[in-house]
């Protein structure tokens, strides 16, 4: 059985298993208690192996990379949270019911079917002593002549072994690469740099970063989705321009792909590569310096986080150095859920506004600020809309437009739909927040924005790069200045061909280009 959906085919399902061969060779000459057990035992394994198999084909559509066994089984709570919010409690319910009484049969139907066939290889010793030798005959001679059957699939097939082996060491590569990721995490440039060497271009400014959910490069070149936001990246450029902000914009290759949101975040803002939880893990817990953190420790800003997809705690608020932080239940949002997402972003933006921007700083300080978007957050159904700015109120004004909306399972398992409406949810996060900006900036305010990974592979593609964009904006012309070596192209749109880093470089090109100065020490 093939572990991706791409793979699945009868070609597949037409050869020869050593594994099989072997198991039948083994069963003949054990008698009949150890024979039970061991078949037993290999219908046990080829049911974890079958398990795997769909959980590497979920892995592979969804976040572009196989499942590995030990550490994604906390990832199976979230994708519940993401079922319950896009197709409802008692879909949920239904599908986890079924998930797991499925799973039941498979273990015990696999390790009786192998029971019966020991059996039936015991009853009949000659013929099947006859049988196993040619098909161990068959499969050496067309494994060593190469033969192929339908669409070049080799005849003699060793998969379940292969994966076995390749299983083990992913767990001994997983549990060596936490070790060393250890090590990694305590070598800071920019651990030990006092206070006031710290992003010094960037005093008396008013910076925001901002994520925007699923925004990758899909977006802008794919034939479907970029049309839309490729006209609404021009539109906006040009609005912006009149109101005296430019732009420069790049690209970043993400740590993740498809979900797992929070390690492009943490990627971005650490420095460090974090592709796994066991890594953020690590990060979390450690003071390697955020780009956040850098803010808070210079001592001259605020730095708050405005968070409308957190709905519990959020210990991350220490490593990520924010003094103060607005969940989902603290923006006074009376509206509906736009499927995952708990808000539109428009009224994310304007309660950031009203309740952090518009308010100088204590002691006269500046403010960062770091917000993550949600409304382009699968399954893009339905996707909310702008309305007037002073016609925001609680958000009751989205109930006729969340009605009125596609439904998620009508668009959740349709390719083009989910293109189509994955570009239209990224034209309205970025719509929402370049008008916040040219509605409520000032002389001062700085705008970094990037996605934190591709969309899934439905909408992205089997074979996407991980690239998502990122943008710099701000009046003040010195801002622009700063970055003009890194070669980044005007506007809100990234050339093709413009600059392509790894998201954990930005980090220190970033507090390097607006004047901090590295630990010396460090190296």
């Amino acid at each position: 059985m093939p572990n991706s959906l791409a793979g699945l085919g009868p070609a597949k399902f037409l050869r020869i298993p050593s594994e099989g061969v072997v198991a039948a060779a083994v069963a003949l000459v054990l008698p009949r208690r150890p024979r039970i057990v061991m078949a037993v035992v290999f219908g046990v394994v080829l049911g974890a192996l079958t398990l795997v198999n769909f959980m590497d084909m979920g892995f592979y559509e969804y976040l572009g990379r196989n499942f590995n066994p030990v550490l994604d089984w906390s990832l199976l709570g979230d994708a519940e949270a993401y079922l319950e919010d896009t197709l409802g409690r008692t879909a949920t319910v239904a599908i986890s019911v079924s998930a797991v009484v499925l799973l039941l049969l498979l273990f015990v139907l696999l390790a009786l079917a192998t029971v019966r066939l020991s059996n039936l290889l015991a009853r009949h010793p000659g013929r099947a002593t006859r049988g196993t030798l040619i098909a161990g005959v068959v499969w050496i001679t067309c494994s060593s002549f190469g033969l192929q059957g339908l669409g070049g699939v080799p005849l003699a097939s060793d998969r379940t072994a292969v994966a076995l082996k390749a299983r083990s060491q992913q767990v001994r590569d997983t549990l060596r690469d936490e070790a060393e990721f250890r090590k990694v995490a305590k070598v800071d440039a920019f651990g030990n740099t006092p206070p006031d060497q710290l992003l010094t271009s960037l005093r008396g400014k008013d910076v925001v970063f901002t994520f925007i959910e699923s925004y990758g490069r899909s977006a802008i070149e794919d034939p479907i989705e970029a049309p839309g936001v490729d006209n609404t990246l021009a539109v906006r450029t040009q609005a912006l321009a009149k109101a005296g902000y430019h732009a420069k914009s790049g690209w970043l290759t993400s740590a993740t792909y498809g979900g797992s949101s929070w390690l492009g975040h943490s990627t971005t803002m650490s420095g460090l590569w974090v592709s796994n939880q066991q890594r953020y893990r690590t990060v979390m817990a450690s003071d390697h310096l955020s780009i956040t953190k850098a803010f808070q420790k210079t001592g001259d800003f605020d730095t708050v986080g405005v968070m409308p997809g957190i709905q519990k705690g959020w210990p991350e608020q220490s490593y990520y150095g924010l003094d103060k932080v607005y969940n989902a239940f603290q923006l006074g949002y009376r509206g509906p859920k736009f499927s995952w997402s708990t808000m539109p972003d428009q009224y994310a933006l304007q309660q950031f506004q009203d309740r952090v921007h518009s308010k100088k700083p204590a002691d006269g300080k500046s403010r960062m600020s770091f917000l993550i978007l949600t409304s382009s957050h699968q399954p893009w159904a339905p996707i909310p809309k702008m309305v007037p700015w002073d016609q925001l109120g609680d958000g009751s004004v989205f109930n006729a437009i969340q009605k009125a909306g596609n439904k998620a399972s009508d668009v959740i398992a349709d390719t083009t739909k989910s293109r189509q409406e994955y570009g239209k949810s990224v034209q309205y996060s970025v719509t929402a927040l370049t008008e916040w900006l040219e509605r409520y900036g000032n002389d001062n305010t700085v705008l970094v924005f990037l996605g934190d990974h591709q969309p899934i592979a439905r909408v992205s593609g089997n074979h996407a790069s991980r690239d998502v964009p990122i943008s710099i904006v701000a009046k003040d012309p010195k801002v622009l200045d700063a970055v003009n070596s890194w070669n980044w192209t005007d506007g809100l749109r990234p050339a093709h061909n413009a600059p392509v880093w790894k998201m954990s470089a930005f980090r220190d090109k970033f507090l390097a280009a607006y004047g901090s100065t590295p630990d010396p020490k460090s190296n």
